[in-house]
């Protein structure tokens, strides 16, 4: 790894959020579609960019030089496949992080939050992640480096994770006073019940720094990206085992996330199917690790792309097509009686 470009790279990405914070969003203010849709074609061509850059110089990002190649079909190759690794890795994280919409979107309906708020919470909570994915992204990619075993047991996890999602969903809602994450904060840390704007953090008249419900919403969906995080990253490692080229597409896609949110928010429930492709996206991801492991089965990274954004393609444009069935509520509550 090129530390140079690293840090150049994690310069651009606080660079960035402190523009979001501090120019494009200083009001708290409800993010309109259009607004959404602006940001997330700037961040998806920020996101090709970076992908032009690791096609013309991906030997930038491992510290190495033109010198180092016995050829320049051999350095083509390297740039090529190294882009490519990129945008299987982008594409995939980003279908994803779709599912992870959903979860969200339930989170700030279940505890009630305002939606001029959602940005400033999405935002730390975008931060959060950035800081937990490198610590593992890089701690996994040692791990895979030195076990290489350990891709067929995140396989096995994967396709699990993938079949659970074959399963009907029913309409979730979050007990927020149960919640574990809520329940564990109350007990350990002083909270307050009530709400102070977009205050994370509220001084009682005894002095006591106590959390908001807003900050509970926060660590709520950092911990539910935890837990998301668990199936994206390994499914990630299936294309690359690089922990750089990971790093870079996880962090271009979960940038994009904030306004993906607002994009999809409204729309969410047109796409009912996808929660089923996602299911068969990770069943194959999960096949693919077992197979390179196990059974020698290697499927290049072009044609990983391509399966990738087959089955998003599909998955949309059936949900599309075919209407959601009306679920019969009073039927359901005879099943149940």
């Amino acid at each position: 790894m090129n530390n140079l470009f690293f840090v150049v790279f994690m310069v651009f990405v606080i660079v960035m959020l402190a523009l979001d914070l501090f120019v494009f969003h200083k009001k708290d203010h409800v993010v309109t579609a259009g607004e959404a849709a602006r940001q997330t074609l700037m961040w998806v061509g920020l996101a090709m960019g970076f992908a032009a850059l690791l096609y013309f110089h991906a030997e930038w990002v491992h510290g190495r030089s033109v010198d180092d190649f016995a050829s320049l079909a051999e350095l083509n190759a390297y740039r090529h496949e190294t882009a490519m690794q990129f945008l299987s890795g982008y594409f995939l994280e980003e279908s994803l992080s779709i599912d992870n919409i959903f979860v969200m979107i339930m989170i700030f309906v279940s505890f009630g939050i305002k939606k001029e708020y959602y940005h400033r919470v999405l935002f730390w909570g975008i931060f959060g992640a950035i800081v937990l994915r490198f610590i593992f992204i890089f701690a996994l990619g040692a791990l895979v480096t030195k076990f290489s075993w350990l891709l067929a047991v995140f396989g096995i996890i994967l396709i699990y994770s993938g079949v659970k999602m074959f399963r009907p969903k029913s309409d979730e809602h979050i007990d927020t006073s149960n919640h574990p994450v809520v329940k564990f904060a109350s007990k350990h840390f002083p909270v307050t019940q009530q709400s102070y704007g977009h205050d994370f953090f509220h001084k009682d008249e005894r002095g006591r720094r106590l959390m908001t419900p807003l900050f509970l919403v926060l660590l709520v969906i950092e911990f539910s990206d935890i837990i998301f995080a668990v199936d994206s990253i390994p499914a990630v490692f299936s294309v690359t085992t690089d922990p750089v080229i990971v790093y870079t597409s996880n962090i271009f896609a979960i940038m994009g996330l904030r306004s993906l949110f607002f994009l999809l928010s409204d729309i969410a429930d047109r796409f009912w199917l996808l929660h089923y492709g996602l299911g068969a996206l990770l069943c194959f991801i999960g096949l693919k690790m077992i197979g390179g492991e196990f059974f020698d089965f290697h499927m290049s990274t072009i044609a990983s792309l391509m399966v990738i954004l087959g089955i998003l393609v599909v998955s949309v444009t059936l949900s599309m097509l075919i209407k959601k069935p009306v679920k019969n509520e009073k039927a359901d509550l005879r099943n149940q009686q």
